[in-house]
């Protein structure tokens, strides 16, 4: 297995590496591997969509949150009986 060196990685990219590696949990090393070999064709693109923007409220509401959003959210409920006639 080789080992190489690339250099003259500008910030922006070198910024957009670390933040992709960052988001796929995994590092740039692992990273900058993947895309060479699929852009290369070695490797299959993975296809996975991964839907992140609402995960930082999973697991976070209390008893009291909740208690509030149907409260917020009831009159959605209820059937306006003229509006179906």
């Amino acid at each position: 297995m080789a080992t190489m060196t690339l250099r003259g990685i500008d910030d922006a990219t070198s910024g957009a590496l670390k933040e992709k590696a960052r988001r796929e949990d995994t590092s740039v090393n692992t990273l900058v591997l993947r895309l060479l070999k699929e852009s290369l064709g070695i490797e299959k693109k993975r296809r996975n969509v991964v839907y992140d923007d609402l995960d930082h409220l999973a697991g976070t509401w209390s008893a009291q949150d909740l208690a509030e959003f149907n409260c917020a959210t009831s009159v959605f409920e209820k059937v306006d009986e003229d509006m179906w006639k």
